[in-house]
């Protein structure tokens, strides 16, 4: 018996929970259930959370959390419990699974059966950002080996368990060769732990055109956030069931289970609403504690349902439906097929009855960490690099000389082109003379001499290697 979390939300929440719930527990669920207030009434008692203390208590001692659709209230400064959520728990890997439902629901992509597997906590999505000069801003991309570690590592064990042959890794590692580079490298040295499972990597831009032309070609599909938040969702519009996904949210402690649609106040309270949402992410819930056999028997009543043309109105389509139900006949009807399999549609069969238990990030031995130069970025409203190298060469101290200066990434000096473009903004590389040591002390002093010559540094980076080997990217066209 697992002890999970329930709030039902806003809406049409209430309506499709209990359906979902009615139709788990006829499968044979083993769940004790607790119930937590969230979401609209909590804002508008005042709490800009949408969530009180007490109900974070009960979801961190269960925690498993199944959540309905909540109403974020519009202005007043309330926060989406949906992030919160994510990032207080560290819930690190979002699954989604995309599957089309051909002939019951339009789809150009018959036979698409996906399942897109997001690193949730950190990329471009940790959010830091500054504005650096007049002309230009950034965006610091951050990418961990333990991020990388637990997202690839779920995709792997999340495939085995059900029954999945191949595990594809979506990264831009022609381009960022530190950062999408290590998801890419540790996706390599993990899939080697799952000989089984056939792996492999596609640079992104022809991986998500090959995904919307020809997603039969893709069983799992791992990547970091900014890339899986946008593919989850064109791989659920193609399937053209979008109203029809659940999603997963799982963290080595914390896991919670939702529909991807929002709470349609507008639907409520009339027995109109489709559960399929949630119950994907019940089925999900399912997955995950273990109760694989409840699952599997779940899913294939409900594709029986689907195909036997029992429809809620919002795939209702005449010709193809048989029969227009409401929340509560449809999940009845969901009921009456538990133990039967589908014949049109694919059954499933997953391949165990055990939970998803994925080891702790153990930290490897630290590698021999050298200073090899620095990277001092100038605010310099010129257009002409080779008057800021005469500039800059007048800082140089202890050996130490600017060996490089680059515009948005791009090469300008020594030998740039006079058609290269600049912004304000310019990273100034200082390396040292062979047989020169670089000192965390000489970058002070090279600091010291730009207020002295008036320069406007803005940050700086510091160049390492790891282990003999260069840990910081050239410049393009260096």
């Amino acid at each position: 018996m697992t002890k999970i979390t329930v709030a039902k939300g806003d809406g049409i929440g209430p309506e499709i929970m209990d359906a979902t719930l009615e139709i788990i527990l006829a499968a044979g669920a083993k769940i004790e259930i607790e119930e937590i207030e969230v979401g609209e009434k909590v804002y508008l008692a005042g709490n800009t959370a949408g969530i009180a203390p007490e109900a974070w208590d009960t979801i961190r001692k269960n925690k498993v959390f199944l959540k309905a659709p909540i109403t974020t209230p519009q202005g007043g400064g309330y926060k989406s419990l949906n992030v919160t959520t994510r990032k207080f728990l560290g819930l690190y890997s979002n699954v989604r699974p995309c599957r089309s439902l051909h002939p019951f629901v339009a789809t150009k992509h018959p036979i698409m059966d996906i399942v897109i597997v997001r690193e949730n906590e950190e990329d471009l999505y940790a959010g830091i950002e500054h504005q650096q000069t007049d002309e230009v801003v950034q965006c610091l991309k951050l990418i961990s080996r333990p991020g990388c570690e637990k997202i690839v590592r779920y995709a792997f064990e999340y495939a085995k368990q059900q029954n999945r042959k191949k595990v594809t890794c979506f990264t831009k590692d022609n381009i960022m060769k530190q950062t999408d580079g290590l998801f890419h490298q540790v996706f390599d040295e993990i899939a080697k732990e799952y000989p089984q499972i056939e792996n492999e990597h596609w640079i992104i831009d022809i991986g998500a055109a090959k995904m919307a032309d020809t997603p039969e070609a893709f069983d799992v599909i791992v990547m970091p956030n900014l890339y899986g938040d946008v593919l989850s969702d064109v791989a659920a519009q193609i399937t053209g069931s979008v109203g029809l996904a659940g999603s997963a949210n799982i963290g080595e402690e914390c896991s919670m289970f939702e529909a991807i649609h929002g709470s349609a106040p507008r639907r409520a309270g009339q027995n109109v609403a489709n559960p399929s949402g949630l119950l994907q992410g019940a089925i999900m819930m399912l997955n995950h504690i273990g109760q694989t056999q409840v699952a599997e028997k779940v899913q294939n009543a409900w594709l029986k349902t689907m195909e036997e043309g029992i429809h809620t109105y919002d795939i209702f389509k005449e010709g193809i439906s048989k029969q227009k139900v409401g929340t509560k006949e449809f999940a009845k009807a969901v009921i009456s097929n538990l133990g039967h399999m589908p014949t049109i549609l694919k059954p499933v069969f997953y391949a165990n009855n055990s939970a998803l238990i994925l080891p702790k990030y153990n930290r490897s031995t630290p590698k021999n960490k050298e200073l090899v130069g620095v990277d001092v970025f100038v605010h310099w409203s010129g257009s002409d690099p080779n008057a800021l190298a005469i500039h800059l060469q007048k800082i140089e101290s202890k050996g130490v000389k600017l060996s490089m200066i680059t515009n948005r990434g791009i090469k300008v000096w020594p030998d740039g082109f006079k058609e290269t473009f600049c912004t304000d903004h310019w990273r100034c590389r200082f390396k040292p003379d062979e047989g020169v040591e670089m000192k965390k002390s000489t970058i002070i002093e090279l600091l010291q001499n730009a207020v002295r010559e008036n320069i406007d540094t803005i940050k700086t980076e510091n160049l390492y290697n790891f282990d003999g080997k260069a840990a910081y990217s050239l410049g393009q066209g260096q």
